[in-house]
């Protein structure tokens, strides 16, 4: 990138003027990573200060049971797998509770498209769970279920949100977004929720007063103008519903352990690379720049190493999640050595490590607690400090 672009999109940003498609594809094009972390680094700066926000959660997938084979998920089971699992709600509600420890603010639950579940299993295990964690939030189900959720019963998603909520739902997840291009879409998900019934069931959501997260699945046959593509549809329909509270760029994962039954799920792999780390520090980078009307910018850490969420903090990211113990939507696969269980005081550290001041929110981003900065740097080489991996 020349100079003179770059001095015309400094321009741009510190003028609050809004970039445009040809302005996200030109940084994606750029080489000079630490100019565009620095760029995303001010705009972070400018809209949350040098906190970083995070939660205490636990993620809860009820079933593994898919009827849909998309080509990047190495999580799905056909009925009659070896591994393959359906929790009676007694059993999920057994398990919740025994999450409750630490202080829980959260659980996130996401399924497979189970063929054979009825409807009303949903409902009757958020007013289970519910009724057991009263004072926890309920984060569950993305549009792709929600979607589902009206084919297996025959009601719209309006009635299905509304009986959700009753049960306690306080907040849809983000995924099944994926990459809205239909060209590359059609290649990586093997079921029928797209762009339109994506968009459609959040903003739903947000009208009914729910804030959802936003996301999108980057580091696979994508390519930089599919996420400048992705991310200008969700800034588009945050300016008509502003419902979206955060915006997560989720690192696509070759499978780094091959599954005890041999079967080949992620049908990716021969395809593509996995993004390198340069790679997810330009994605927030730009993500952060372009989605000028989400207040936050989230690093899953176990997606991404706990190096490079410490890094991200740098690069336009402010939201840190979580301190989740068992994550088995990638966990089942990827091997890459990312811990399954980081408690809060870890998450603390990891924080401070990185020079920020941590902030505990619940799933609504209102404050639970605050904390003090990290230690001045004089203080911290008095002792050998922990490495990330």
């Amino acid at each position: 990138m020349d100079s003179g672009l770059k001095r015309e999109l400094e321009q741009k940003v510190r003028a609050g003027e809004r970039l445009s498609y040809d302005d996200g594809v030109a940084l994606y094009d750029c080489d000079d990573l630490a100019w565009l972390g620095g760029l995303a680094h001010e705009v972070r700066t400018a809209k949350n200060g040098e906190t970083v926000v995070f939660n205490v959660n636990r993620h809860l997938n009820m079933t593994n049971v898919c009827s849909a084979s998309c080509a990047y998920c190495s999580f799905q089971r056909k009925p009659g797998e070896k591994d393959a699992y359906t929790m009676r709600i007694e059993e999920a509600v057994r398990l919740a509770k025994d999450m409750e420890s630490e202080g829980l603010t959260e659980l996130h639950i996401v399924n497979g498209l189970h063929p054979t579940l009825p409807w009303r299993y949903y409902p009757r295990s958020l007013r289970a769970l519910k009724e057991v964690l009263p004072d926890v939030s309920l984060k569950a189900f993305t549009a792709t279920e929600i979607h589902w959720f009206e084919k297996i019963s025959g009601l719209p998603a309006d009635e299905i949100l509304d009986e959700l909520i009753d049960a306690g739902l306080e907040s849809l997840t983000g995924g099944g977004a994926e990459i809205f291009d239909e060209e590359i879409r059609r290649q990586i998900v093997d079921h029928d929720t797209h762009w339109e019934d994506w968009s459609r069931i959040h903003r739903l959501a947000h009208s009914k007063g729910l804030k959802t997260p936003s996301t999108m699945l980057y580091g696979h046959i994508e390519e930089p103008r599919h996420r400048v593509d992705h991310v200008l549809r969700l800034r588009e329909l945050q300016d008509e519903t502003g419902g979206f509270q955060v915006f997560i760029p989720l690192r696509y994962q070759h499978d780094g352990a091959k599954p005890a039954d041999g079967k080949v799920r992620n049908r990716l792999e021969e395809r593509t690379r996995m993004a390198s780390p340069a790679e997810s520090l330009k994605t927030f980078a730009v993500s952060r720049l372009l989605f000028d009307n989400v207040p936050h910018v989230k690093c899953f850490w176990v997606m991404h190493g706990l190096s490079l969420a410490q890094l991200s903090l740098n690069f336009g990211v402010d939201d840190l999640d979580g301190s989740v113990v068992e994550y088995k939507i990638t966990h089942d696969a990827d091997g890459y050595g990312t811990p399954n269980t980081m408690h809060r005081e870890e998450l603390l550290d990891l924080i401070r490590d990185a020079g920020f001041r941590p902030v505990e929110r619940n799933t609504r981003y209102e404050v639970v607690r605050e904390y003090e900065g990290p230690t001045p740097l004089a203080e911290r080489r008095r002792e050998p400090q922990p490495m990330w991996s």
